[in-house]
């Protein structure tokens, strides 16, 4: 149950309601305060459709920080937007494998996010080997896209369980597809 209250756009400022144009939970509590979520969806929207890095290997480092968190909300929302941009179900099962330190059969760059992704998670941010590493595979602009990704995605897991936002019903499908271990 969330400690917020779930807001509609009647209950915002005509300016603001256009924070709900996208009527999910996270959206929701976030328009109690529309500043905070005026912010929050715009760097949201610029790693979906501004960022340079590749789509899959964006969705599969944010699909790292949702299983690390065991965060409901965040896998159950990217297993089905990462469909969207070409995240397999190997994929997914390869994310679980590498988080439990086992090598996958994912391709060596596919890996080498995940690995900077779950650094970035661990804290205080990805190591220099594996920063050298990504240097000689992404150029500058997509390898300050991941790190901003698996950043942001550290913050946004945070604020779903701090304001303990609900998974909408439609979503329950995903998580029950590629549940988090007992």
């Amino acid at each position: 149950m969330a400690r917020l209250p779930y807001l509609e756009k009647s209950d915002l400022k005509p300016e603001d309601q256009d924070l709900l144009k996208r009527e999910i939970t996270l959206h929701k509590a976030l328009v109690n305060s529309p500043g905070a979520a005026r912010a929050f969806g715009a760097l949201g929207q610029y790693i979906r459709h501004g960022a340079k890095l590749d789509p899959r290997l964006r969705e599969l480092a944010i699909l790292q920080i949702g299983w690390l968190a065991r965060s409901p909300y965040e896998w159950s929302h990217h297993v089905k937007i990462g469909y969207d941009f070409g995240v397999t179900d190997a994929d997914i099962e390869a994310v679980k494998q590498e988080s439990r330190g086992e090598v996958s059969a994912l391709e060596p760059l596919a890996r080498l996010v995940l690995k900077a992704a779950r650094e970035v998670y661990a804290g205080p941010g990805i190591g220099y080997e594996t920063f050298a590493a990504l240097r000689a595979a992404l150029d500058n602009e997509s390898i300050v896209d991941l790190t901003v990704t698996a950043g942001f995605y550290c913050a946004v897991v945070r604020v779903l369980a701090s304001l303990e936002v609900d998974v909408e019903e439609s979503y329950m499908p995903y998580l029950r597809k590629h549940p988090f271990p007992v």
